[in-house]
């Protein structure tokens, strides 16, 4: 049975009431590895001889497997924050590593992984999501050996790819956990201000069709301007900026930071949501499933009812959905384990271990 968003908002206000009580915990030190696929094919039929895929591994090989997978600007350690591997990792935690062997790749196109910023520039082939999927997929079969998942769980673009891991391989894991996602076809507002953010570098005369030597200007200016419109949640931004003298400050504060990186990579990683949709496929998906949203993310405001919609497709899965609050963060909010750590452990507890 799919709870209703006024009944997800229900279950969680009592939990909303610790979340600030949880706390880093210590867990094993990570292990960085690096790995080569040979003659990767991507979706458009180009094959690179040799592709570099990095990731990082906390916990005994032994445990039990559990794949983990970022956002579009991330990295895989870039998921070992106090808030999320220090909420989820640590001893009696819900993924506590003395138990689970965590694997925390770099898609293709981020991180440590190759990217067109290795040196190939524009020349780099152009990949999508289905395209990171494979790549993950080789990685934990080829790389790691490991032929069964206790769990898949993603946030945002990792969170889409979380769909696509239980529908293209549906034998092959227990629970999927996709957060800040929907299953539905990229679009609407979501789309249309990725396009406005890979446009707005492109269109800049400094970008020089990919051939830059400096960084283009409209890079930094597009992604706080792409932030502020797509996630920090409506309440937590009136909370830190009441008046136009703090909203100034934040502003000054992000237009102050560096540039987020490579100019070509910043448009490969957008750009490689276009054409995503999972709905089509949520039939075949056999894992149990539990979709954790935020009631205040820009991104998939739960108000377009298409997350139920889509659950309904599903043939054991249910929506938490976190209130919004001058705590949450928007589509940032998942990034906090805080929020729901305890529907996690009580989700992968009843979860059935299928047949490996």
């Amino acid at each position: 049975m799919i709870p209703t968003l006024k009944t997800g908002m229900a279950l969680g206000a009592a939990f909303l009431m610790s979340a600030s009580l949880a706390t880093a915990a210590d867990y094993p030190a990570p292990q960085e590895h690096d790995w080569v696929a040979h003659d990767f094919r991507f979706h458009t039929g180009e094959v690179m001889a040799e592709l570099k895929l990095h990731y990082t591994t906390v916990g005994d090989q032994k445990g039990e497997p559990v794949l983990v997978l970022h956002g579009t600007f991330g990295s895989g350690d870039g998921m070992l924050t106090a808030t999320f591997a220090g909420t989820l990792f640590g001893a009696g935690q819900p993924l506590d590593a003395a138990k689970y062997f965590i694997i925390l790749p770099d898609a293709i196109g981020t991180g440590r992984s190759a990217k067109p910023s290795d040196g190939l520039r524009t020349k780099f082939p152009i990949y999508d999501y289905s395209d990171m999927v494979q790549g993950q997929y080789l990685l934990v079969t080829e790389a790691l050996g490991v032929h069964h998942l206790r769990l898949v769980i993603g946030n945002s673009m990792g969170g889409m790819q979380t769909w696509m891991w239980g529908e293209l391989h549906p034998d092959m894991m227990d629970a999927l956990v996709p957060m800040a996602s929907q299953p539905t076809e990229m679009s609407a507002r979501n789309w249309m201000m990725r396009r406005i953010l890979v446009e707005s570098v492109k269109q800049d005369p400094a970008y020089q069709e990919g051939n830059y030597t400096t960084p283009p200007p409209s890079l930094r200016l597009a992604n706080v301007m792409f932030n502020v419109a797509t996630i920090g949640g409506t309440l937590n931004y009136q909370a830190a900026a009441p008046t136009s003298a703090l909203a100034d400050k934040l502003v000054e504060a992000r237009l102050a930071a560096p540039p987020p990186g490579d100019a070509n990579d910043f448009i490969y990683q957008w750009q490689s949501s276009h054409g995503f949709n999972a709905a089509p496929l949520l039939e075949s998906i056999q894992a149990s499933v539990l979709a954790i949203n935020s009631a205040d993310d820009e991104r998939n405001p739960p108000e377009t009812g298409t997350l139920v919609q889509a659950m309904t497709h599903v043939k054991n899965g249910r929506i938490y959905l976190i209130p919004a609050s001058e705590k949450t963060s928007g589509h940032g909010t998942t990034s906090n384990a805080g929020f729901y750590a305890q529907q996690l452990a009580e989700f992968l507890n009843a979860a059935p271990r299928r047949a490996k």
